[in-house]
């Protein structure tokens, strides 16, 4: 028996409703979504990631998204990528150590969507700094996403609205998905 699955990744700056989004479109799809790794690693440690967090942050990250692939139907939404975990090394850090490099160029997606940073701000304790942060961010990603000829695919506005501009896209990227033998 065979089947489709797409890896959905969603990125975007902090604060832009990328946890959100992911876990409304499992929902949805009634499938699952793999929250960011981030969030946990800053609650456990109690302090944000150092530049020699980086990697290990974008390995568990890979690591559940191998893990959650098991159970996802027809998508696989995952919140963040190591290209993303890249984008803050090089804005922090001032560059990216060869294993990040590699983990990021390894970009397995069937479908980028990007979320726009179009709502308030909220901070989050460690994990969010400001919004002219966030907006740097969003114009980094973008220009990485084009600097490696990436498709993607900005999300504006509302939650719904959101929720309406990705059901096309999730469509076409499913009927473009090969086929995967299922077990």
């Amino acid at each position: 028996m065979t089947g489709r699955c797409v890896r959905v990744a969603i990125l975007g700056a902090e604060s832009s409703g990328k946890s959100t989004l992911a876990a409304a479109l499992a929902e949805r799809y009634g499938s699952v979504w793999v929250p960011e790794y981030l969030r946990e690693f800053v609650e456990t440690q109690g302090r944000v990631p150092v530049a020699s967090d980086q990697y290990g942050i974008a390995r568990m990250q890979l690591e559940r998204e191998n893990a959650a692939a098991a159970q996802a139907r027809q998508f696989l939404f995952c919140d963040t990528t190591p290209l993303m975990t890249a984008v803050y090394s090089r804005h922090y850090f001032h560059g990216v150590d060869a294993p990040l490099a590699a983990l990021a160029d390894d970009y397995h997606y069937g479908l980028t969507l990007v979320t726009a940073p179009d709502s308030p701000w909220v901070a989050d304790g460690l994990q969010r700094e400001s919004e002219a942060v966030r907006q740097l961010i969003y114009r980094l990603l973008l220009e990485e996403l084009d600097a490696r000829g990436i498709a993607y695919h900005v999300l504006h506005d509302s939650l719904d609205a959101r929720l309406a501009q990705a059901a096309p896209l999730l469509q076409q990227a499913l009927v473009a998905a090969p086929a995967i033998p299922l077990n």
